[in-house]
Formats: C-alpha cells, sequence, structure tokens
C-alpha cells in the first residue's frame, strides 16, 4: 500500500467517499470504476482559487474532458464555476446536452473534422484552438461562408522537453501537435491569422506533456510563450489578449511519484507570466489552463474480483481478474504502475510480489507487474487506485466484454453516473 496515499479502512473494509468497496461491489457488480465526488470538487475548487488569486480573476480553468467525459462531469465542472477542454464532437455535444456554457469551451485536435468545425461555429464555442495552417484555412472559409467570426488560438510549440513518456510529450518540435516557433511556422500562422477573413485572434496556447512533476518546465513554457507574444506585437503591432498554458500536472500513482501542490505550480508560473509581459511591455493577459488527470484521476479506484490464482514456482505468481485491458488500456500502452490492495482484507500487509492480469485473451493483458500484495484468493476484492483519468475514456470492448459503469460516491451514498454496458447494447449496432 502507498504511505502517501490516504486510504480509508474499517473493520478491515476499504471505505470510498463514505461507502464500503465490498458493498459497491455487491450493488453494482464488478468490474466497476468509483468516483469520490468530493476529491473531484476539491481538485476543481483548489485549481480555481489559485487561478483567482494568481491572476485575481483574469484567468479560467477548463478541464480537460479527455480524462474522463460523461455527462455528470460536466455538471459538476458547472457547479464549481469552471470550463472545459473538449477534443471531439461526441465531447462537445455531451458537453452541450447538459447545457455547458459555450464560451467557456476550448475546441481542440490536430485534425478536426469539417463537421466538428461547423458545430464549434454553430454552437457558439468560445475558443477553437487551430492547430495548422490548413485548418485556419478550412475554418476561415467556412467562418465567412456562414458570415460568423470564428475565435480562435493558435496552438504553439514552445520546444521544450517536459521529460515525460514519448507518447504523452507534446512541446517540442518533433509532434503531431501545433505550430513551431524554431521554424517560423508560428510567426507566419499568426500573421495568416490576421489577415484571414472572418477569424478573430484572441491568443495562443501550448500544451507541453502530461504527468509532469518538475515545475521548471511550466514556468520556461510560459515565458517562451509570452516572449512569443511579445514578437507578435512588435512584428504585427497586435497584443494578443490569451494565453493558454494548457494541464499536465503530475499524480500519485505509486510511491515513486512525487506530485506538486497546485499552488506551488500556479505561484512560479504566474511570476514568470507577469515579469515576463512587463519586460515585453505587454498588459498582463487572460490566462487559461487545462488540468484532466490532476482533477479526476486520483478520485478514481476500479474494482475488480479476484478468479484464479496462478503460482508459477520460480517464475511468478498470476492473479486474475474480471476486468484488464479492456478497462485500463494504461499499462500496455505506457507501463503505468497503480497502488493496489485487497479491498475486502484492506489492512492486511502485502506479503508477495504478483502479476495482475486481465482476463482478455492476450499475453500482454496485464494491470501490473511485481505488484506488493497481500495473498489473493478467488474471490477476494481488488482495489486499483488512480483510475480516475484515461481509464473509462480509453476502454474498449475487446473480446466483447462490456464497458463497465461509472459510480460516483460522496457522504456514504453511491449513485450511477454512467450505465454499464448490457450485452444487448454490444450488438445494437450490428446489422
Amino acid at each position: 500500500m502507498n504511505l502517501k496515499r490516504s486510504i480509508q479502512v474499517e473493520d478491515g473494509q476499504l471505505m470510498l467517499g463514505g461507502v464500503s468497496a465490498a458493498d459497491l461491489a455487491k450493488e453494482y457488480g464488478t468490474p466497476l470504476y468509483v468516483m469520490d465526488e468530493q476529491m473531484v470538487r476539491d481538485s476543481m475548487a483548489a485549481f480555481r482559487d489559485s487561478m483567482n488569486r494568481f491572476y485575481e480573476g483574469k484567468g479560467l480553468v477548463c478541464y480537460a474532458s479527455k480524462a474522463f467525459c460523461c455527462k455528470e462531469i460536466y455538471r459538476i465542472a458547472m457547479d464549481e464555476g469552471i470550463g472545459t477542454d473538449v477534443v471531439s464532437l461526441g465531447e462537445l455535444y455531451t458537453a452541450k446536452s447538459v447545457g455547458f456554457p459555450m464560451d467557456k469551451i476550448c475546441f481542440h485536435g490536430n485534425n478536426k473534422t469539417h463537421r466538428e468545425l461547423e458545430a464549434a461555429l454553430e454552437w457558439g464555442v468560445g475558443r477553437i484552438v487551430v492547430d495548422n495552417l490548413t485548418e485556419l484555412a478550412e475554418l476561415s472559409a467556412l467562418a465567412e461562408s456562414k458570415n460568423q467570426t470564428a475565435q480562435i488560438l493558435l496552438r504553439i510549440k514552445p520546444g521544450i522537453d517536459a521529460h515525460t513518456h514519448n507518447f504523452i510529450r507534446t512541446g517540442q518540435i518533433d509532434s503531431k501537435f501545433g505550430l513551431a516557433l524554431e521554424t517560423g511556422e508560428a510567426m507566419e500562422a499568426v500573421k495568416e491569422a490576421l489577415a484571414a477573413k472572418n477569424v478573430r485572434l484572441r491568443g495562443i496556447h501550448c500544451h507541453i506533456g502530461s504527468q509532469i512533476f518538475a515545475v521548471d518546465p511550466f514556468v520556461h513554457a510560459a515565458e517562451v510563450m509570452v516572449g512569443f507574444m511579445g514578437q507578435v506585437k512588435a512584428e504585427t503591432g497586435v497584443e494578443l489578449e490569451d494565453l493558454n498554458l494548457g494541464g499536465g500536472f503530475g499524480i500519485l500513482y505509486t510511491d515513486a511519484d512525487e506530485p506538486v501542490p497546485f499552488g506551488d505550480y500556479m505561484g512560479p508560473v504566474s511570476e514568470a507570466v507577469k515579469k515576463t509581459a512587463a519586460k515585453c511591455g505587454l498588459a498582463q493577459p487572460f490566462v487559461l489552463i487545462e488540468p484532466g488527470r490532476a482533477i479526476v484521476g486520483e478520485a478514481g479506484t476500479t474494482l475488480y474480483t479476484v478468479g484464479s490464482v496462478k503460482n508459477i514456482p520460480g517464475i511468478r505468481t498470476y492473479v486474475s481478474v474480471d476486468g484488464g485491458m479492456g478497462d485500463n488500456p494504461r499499462y500496455i500502452l505506457y507501463q503505468s504502475r497503480y497502488d493496489m490492495i485487497l479491498a475486502n482484507r484492506a489492512d492486511e500487509p502485502a506479503s508477495q510480489m504478483v502479476t495482475v492480469a486481465g482476463r482478455c485473451c492476450e499475453s500482454g493483458d496485464l494491470i501490473g507487474e511485481n505488484v506488493p500484495l497481500a495473498a489473493a484468493q478467488p474471490g477476494d476484492l481488488l482495489a486499483v487506485f488512480a483510475t480516475g483519468a484515461y481509464n473509462y475514456s480509453m476502454a474498449s470492448r475487446y473480446n466483447r466484454v462490456p464497458v463497465p459503469p461509472v459510480v460516483m460516491v460522496k457522504d456514504g451514498k453511491s449513485r450511477v453516473v454512467v450505465r454499464g454496458e448490457s450485452l444487448e447494447d454490444l450488438i445494437r449496432n450490428d446489422c
């Protein structure tokens, strides 16, 4: 068990939001995604309050929908007074379905479809983050045809290596996202955007990567981005108003992780924004940030029922569960590590190192290797922590295993926010 993680145990039973994991499993079955609503709200409020403190109200937190998207998360974000970012028509439609304010939405994507750009204009999305010159031309023509003005940011690659997994680094020049500073592409895009009909360039955006624990890369990104805003003003006479610094704040998965408190990010970064703006003769920009994992990641726990336990002498012990890569593909994608315990024997110390295997017909279907765990038996309940981000949102139906439900817990009560798929759901679209 992770010594840094606050885990509530009563009479040997893991408690989640005041509800025993065993009771949740009994009522809803397993696998089961469980989200602690109060943790989600507290994280949203912490970011919101930090923005108000360090930017004197001149800023907006936009929850990154890709981490976990459903109607209820947007309702909670509205309650907490924050915005959101979306990367697809599906995410945008989900937000729209609950009346999310369109002016608080940023629409991202490196290859938005014509239909997505049309919807963004038709529904009045507050900021479309344009990724490339092709998209800029298409959006300009589309907005002109509709006699509308597209409110845009340009996504910039600030040339910063965030020292994280290759698949989640996005700020360096070799990335499918954004416009490079080093090549002059970014300035070219700025000038084309300023000259384009029916487009209003509000500002610039960057995102340097995910699961970042160091503060320095964020500070450096802020300095580079504000410095570029200064160059834009010097070359074009136009002072951009918005600066979106993206997200990427690291969270606690295991003891090896050292997440930085929100305020410890925000303070140095805000200081860099203000100092660089003053140096460049700019007004303090309106700052946006886009935390996703940092809001929902640690709020999530996935529950599984242990099936077979297979010991291969001198090799390893496999503990197989009733889920796997279908509901959590992050281990096979990134070798992501998690803390796990037996929820029905939560006060028992780990006594062995095991490999937790999924049920899919793939040798690589694992949730973790070299996992410290109490001696598992068939029927035990396994809890995997920090699964609130990129688990449900990346789930698949491989082997035609239904996607599990999502339950929120708060103050000793639980409720379903996403129904689990039925067998009928699996064949619903078959012809």
